[in-house]
């Protein structure tokens, strides 16, 4: 408990500094240019040690009068205090906007990607971009704009923003850390992790459908073709002829089932169910009606989507699934 709390405070404390020394605060808009005022220039651990060895060598050149001694601690010297004009450089001048990041179901790794646009004739090496505790190193080449992915866990459905990043470089000799701290407006939904072994689709809108039970998607009027068989699909539905020569077992679909819709329920679902078991048999119920090709609405509490099918469709239903319970769940629909 106390580490707990002490994690809280250390975190709060560094939002609190970020805040007031880097004016990192809310998602700032793209795109995100790092000028003269955004780069932060440090001496790294090696750039400490390496001073300290300096000022020991000047020490003992000061104690035996040496000459050379002088040069060497000059020289090395200047070429430490050289290598802070690279380390800012490297840096100055870029150019940060946010890319796409597709949707993920939770317990997935969500890939974002930030475009970076080096506007300068000359590479931009040694570089390297953090977000959430994880990190990528690249490079950029002359004039040219580079997407950078950058993956972070993402445990929980709703939306994940990327926060807070950075992006530095200890460019030429490693003595100096060349940093800028900013927020792009990156974010990515992420999806309630489908059931694993869904029942069949629900007919007639109810929650569950017995083993064996013809499905909503399935008439007796025209053929319309063969598909895969599964278990829950009528024995009188099966395409015993191609079977009998030797082929796989297949199910026959009938045309009249086309025009059906479902409806895919919240409140038709088990009464035991929690709210996470819930969405998470909806949106495996909303991808399986994808790949069928079938018609269906969605009803949840306080939102209702029509009937319909396709891929925009398909977004919808599961933004709503993976908002569902949030403070913007329903934003979406009442705009």
């Amino acid at each position: 408990m106390a580490r707990l709390i002490t994690t809280a405070f250390v975190q709060r404390l560094r939002h609190s500094v970020d805040r007031w020394l880097f004016r990192v605060g809310a998602a700032e808009p793209a795109p995100i240019r790092l000028g003269q005022r955004r780069i932060y220039v440090l001496p790294s651990a090696a750039g400490i040690a390496f001073a300290l060895a300096l000022l020991v060598m000047l020490l003992a050149a000061i104690n035996y009068n040496l000459s050379l001694g002088y040069a060497l601690v000059f020289t090395l010297g200047g070429s430490a205090a050289s290598s802070m004009l690279h380390a800012f450089r490297n840096l100055y001048g870029l150019s940060i906007r946010p890319g796409r990041c597709p949707p993920v179901f939770a317990g997935d790794t969500a890939v974002f990607t930030l475009l970076v646009d080096n506007p300068a004739p000359r590479r931009r090496p040694a570089l390297r971009l953090g977000a959430q505790g994880q990190c990528s190193s690249f490079e950029l080449p002359a004039a040219q704009e580079t997407a950078i992915p950058i993956a972070c866990p993402a445990p929980r459905r709703g939306r994940l923003v990327l926060g807070r990043s950075t992006l530095e470089t200890r460019w030429l000799l490693g003595l100096i850390r060349a940093w800028s701290v900013f927020v792009p407006a990156a974010e990515c939904l992420v999806l309630p992790t489908p059931e694993a072994d869904p029942p069949p689709l629900p007919r007639d809108g109810a929650g569950d459908t017995a083993p064996g039970s013809r499905r909503t998607g399935e008439g007796d009027d025209d053929f319309a073709g063969l598909r895969a068989h599964r278990s829950a699909d009528s024995p009188r539905h099966v395409a015993w002829k191609v079977l009998a020569r030797g082929g796989p077992m297949l199910t026959k679909e009938f045309a009249a089932g086309q025009g059906r819709e479902l409806l895919l329920d919240w409140d038709h679902l088990p009464p035991g169910f929690d709210d996470e078991r819930r969405l998470s048999r909806l949106t495996a119920w909303v991808l399986a009606a994808e790949r069928e090709g079938l018609r269906y609405a969605l009803a949840l509490p306080g939102v209702r989507i029509p009937a319909a099918a396709g891929g925009a469709h398909r977004e919808r239903c599961l933004r709503q699934l993976a908002l569902h319970g949030l403070a913007d769940a329903t934003a979406g629909e009442q705009a």
